[in-house]
């Protein structure tokens, strides 16, 4: 079984899935880390020399050759804040994961990146229309939305072992 974790930037897709991964001894993956080991180059890089859509298309590349490698082993993926907006994914994760949704509202998530130091190439003026644009989208690729506001990373994994697996 692969447990992908989709939300928006900075809603704890990669503290909480390495917590999971640990909890259940099972590999972890972040999207974004197997994008910049195959790209060879940061994820600020490949926008600046390729922009978004060069960065959906390794997105795209990266999500299907994990989802098919992992699908019939456990392990948790967390998944780029965007990557629901990739072609395809949103049926790829209804399919072929246990697609878990870590809903954080809009203030939570500009306390949460006003703490970070994380270069996030999305992380500017549009972020609220972004938001507003990716939560139904999260939603409809999601098995189970998780309200993260107020929780730490390690009440947050406790409760998708507790509640969802």
């Amino acid at each position: 079984m692969l447990i992908a974790l989709t939300g928006f930037m900075a809603s704890g897709k990669t503290s909480v899935g390495r917590l999971l991964a640990d909890s259940l001894g099972c590999p972890f993956l972040d999207l974004d880390e197997v994008i910049v080991k195959k790209a060879g180059r940061s994820i600020p890089a490949i926008f600046a020399s390729e922009g978004e859509e060069g960065f959906r298309r390794l997105e795209k590349q990266a999500l299907e050759q994990t989802v098919s490698r992992y699908a019939e082993n456990t392990a948790v993926l967390a998944l780029g804040g965007g990557t629901v907006t990739v072609p395809g994914a949103i049926r790829l994760l209804q399919e072929k994961t246990t697609c878990i949704y870590l809903q954080a509202s809009l203030e939570s998530i500009q306390e949460r990146l006003s703490a970070d130091t994380t270069a996030r190439p999305l992380a500017d003026e549009h972020l609220a229309e972004r938001f507003a644009a990716r939560e139904p989208l999260y939603a409809e690729a999601a098995h189970v939305t998780m309200n993260t506001d107020g929780l730490t990373s390690e009440q947050i994994a406790d409760e998708i072992i507790i509640d969802c697996l």
